[in-house]
């Protein structure tokens, strides 16, 4: 390896560690309390996007009304309703699913494995638009009070907010949380302010706003018909469905919750409910006090906050408002925070199950899904381009996919309550609250599909549908490879009938029943990285002697346990991959011992094999000087990109590593 080489690697080494930071121990005790979230920490990271929809989900139905603004009453209380239902419907989801996972979760486990695949597409898809709406909509938030001839960099602008978001996730969960909550605070209290305000102030005149809301509602009845006056209700409702996509949030993310995760998740869950539903609520009936109207390159709540404080003193008024419309503004970016954390959960889920590359379960040594947010943030990166930062056309493709999942987790949830109803006590009551909720969202999506459908929301059922497909092919590429890998396990069963491997202990074990042969230090030294007690790794191991004969004399077994988004759910959860860890490593140990050959193991935790393995070698050098490496690899029939992208090739990434210091590695192929 070149020094210009070695020099780039160090100052693009120092320049990662400069943003993301360092990695994390994970001998620390303290670490899964340091980086999970309290009920507070989780209002904010997990409910920033409920929270603010409020900035432009009121304003979608409002608008929708076409000037019938008496009914927006009508449509926020509805909407209040609704987000408190679908609030108590997700805390069941909580209970029931502890660990986390949502709608794809629920759909996969109480319906089918194919229905919580749609599930999960549709959920993704709608975390992509969270971001990419909510990035677009902070900018149209920002740019509603700078002069018009900065509008041109809006779009810049909201990229680069972007940017910075996907660098504070890839830090960490808790450090995003903590650096976003001044914001967060900010709205909740400008508004808090605002809202009451608008409403203390026209007390006086409520009994008069009522009677205008009746006399508008008769008039308007006598003119269309109540079913006339239903489906303009309906359609604004129906078009402000946007609020409630941040409800399912909590769900998704429990696995970054603080113990015990079902209480913490629940009483999040209800943070995120009341403080949405009395938003929309309060800034619904503050838009009748003021009689506001949407004006050009103004969002309707600018055009409250300036009506409300025209009779304030000039400084104070206008402080107030550029206040209130920054938090506004900055919050919907921290709402894509949202996205950023859900998004790369459901990946890894999915992934886990096969559905996606494996590559998204893989944490980064600051235990982030590193992966899934940069394909989380550069999907909204693309998104945000294509539509110029639209939030008009944004909105259209938004809110359809989450009332998929909705509904999905909704039916498997009534059908588990059906299921266990005689075994629950109190199943009538849960089962009506999942009713209900499936209710409500079965009428929203039908009512969204059919309102935006002709607008461009069938652009998102092909996106949807194109990522459905690619799931679909991916899983049957991970199962043939599968079909093809159980070829080689028959190795394992052919060495357990022959009796090469007995003991199920520890070391302890091992030594009782196999003394290690003494180490031959004429011989070399085969060091063998391995994954498990499997067919490719005996595989690698029998071609090693097959091809190398008697030349290696000592062996040693590397097994480096990979920390996932599968196991990296509490300390418990580690020591059993440490003890897996153990075993599988000893049955290699056993086996050679068995053969005659000196044999050791060692073993570490981590989230990079490569890392893991690199931590070792110098110890291993140093005890054994003419130690040479191995490393299996499977060569399918045709490789292909398919291939290249599905399957990590660490051991060339290994290989790369040792050549650069001059030391060997040796890659033996596997056929399948």
């Amino acid at each position: 390896m070149s020094a210009d080489t070695d020099t780039d690697r160090f100052w693009w080494q120092k320049l990662y560690r400069f943003l993301i930071g360092g990695s994390r121990d994970l001998r620390d005790t303290g670490l899964f309390h340091k980086l999970s979230l309290t009920a507070f920490f989780a209002w904010i990271a997990l409910g920033s996007d409920g929270l603010s929809s409020s900035s432009y989900g009121p304003q979608e139905a409002f608008v929708a009304l076409h000037g019938h603004t008496s009914l927006a009453i009508f449509v926020a209380i509805a909407s209040a309703l609704t987000i408190l239902v679908i609030s108590a419907s997700y805390s069941q989801i909580i209970e029931l699913f502890p660990s986390g996972g949502g709608g794809y979760v629920v759909s996969s486990k109480l319906l089918s494995p194919g229905l919580g695949m749609i599930a999960g597409c549709a959920l993704i898809i709608d975390y992509v638009l969270t971001i990419t709406v909510s990035i677009a909509s902070g900018a149209d938030a920002i740019f509603s009070f700078v002069p018009p001839e900065w509008h041109q960099y809006k779009l810049v602008f909201a990229g680069a907010t972007l940017a910075l978001l996907i660098v504070l996730n890839l830090r960490g969960i808790r450090e995003s949380a903590t650096a976003l909550m001044p914001i967060f605070l900010i709205f909740v209290a400008s508004h808090a302010i605002a809202i009451g305000y608008a409403i203390f102030s026209h007390l006086y005149r409520l009994p008069e706003v009522t009677a205008e809301i009746s006399n508008d509602v008769s008039t308007l009845s006598s003119q269309i018909g109540m079913w006339g006056v239903f489906v303009i209700v309906l359609r604004a409702y129906s078009m402000g469905a946007g609020t409630y996509t941040g409800i399912e949030a909590v769900s998704n993310g429990l696995q970054a919750l603080r113990e015990p995760r079902a209480e913490t998740g629940k009483r999040t869950m209800r943070y995120v409910a009341i403080s949405l539903a009395v938003t929309v609520v309060g800034l619904v009936l503050a838009y009748l006090l003021f009689g506001v109207k949407l004006q050009e390159g103004k969002t309707l709540n600018a055009s409250l906050f300036e009506a409300m404080t025209t009779a304030w003193p000039g400084w104070m008024g206008q402080t107030f408002v550029v206040v209130t419309l920054l938090s506004e503004a900055a919050l919907l970016f921290v709402a894509a925070e949202t996205g950023l954390l859900g998004g790369p959960a459901v990946l890894s889920n999915m992934a886990l199950d096969k559905w996606f590359p494996t590559r998204f379960a893989i944490l980064s040594d600051r235990f982030v899904s590193q992966n899934g947010i940069l394909f989380m943030g550069f999907a909204a990166l693309v998104m945000l381009i294509l539509s110029h930062g639209s939030v008009t056309f944004l909105v259209v493709l938004y809110s359809i996919n989450v009332f998929i999942t909705f509904v999905l987790s909704q039916l498997g949830m009534v059908r588990h309550w059906l299921t266990v109803r005689r075994k629950v006590a109190d199943w009538r009551k849960r089962f009506s609250i999942n009713l209900t909720g499936l209710i409500l969202c079965s009428v929203i999506l039908v009512a969204v599909i059919l309102v935006k459908f002709e607008e461009g929301a069938w652009l998102t059922f092909i996106i949807t549908g194109a990522l459905v497909l690619t799931a679909i092919l991916i899983r049957r590429h991970y199962r043939r490879t599968s079909i093809l890998l159980k070829r080689l396990d028959s190795l394992v069963e052919v060495v357990r009938a022959t009796g090469k491997v007995k003991t199920t202990g520890g070391m302890e074990d091992i030594e009782a029943v196999v003394p290690n042969p003494k180490f031959d230090p004429r011989g070399k030294t085969a060091v063998m990285t391995v994954s498990g007690f499997n067919g490719t790794g005996l595989h690698t191991l029998l071609n090693i002697r097959r091809v190398f004969g008697e030349t290696f004399r000592n062996f040693v077994f590397i097994h480096v346990g990979v920390v996932d988004a599968g196991n990296f759910k509490g300390s418990a959860e580690l020591q059993n991959l440490e003890r897996h860890v153990e075993r599988e490593n000893l049955l290699y140990v056993e086996f050679m011992r068995r053969e005659g050959f000196y044999a050791v193991g060692m073993r570490t935790i981590g989230t990079d094999v490569i890392d893991g393995v690199m931590d070792l070698a110098p110890t291993i050098f140093q005890k054994y000087p003419n130690a040479v490496f191995f490393g299996g690899q499977i060569v399918f029939p045709e490789e292909t990109l398919i291939t290249r992208f599905l399957h990590n090739y660490i051991v060339f990434a290994i290989q790369r590593r040792f050549y650069h210091r001059g030391l060997p590695f040796i890659i033996m192929p596997i056929r399948v």
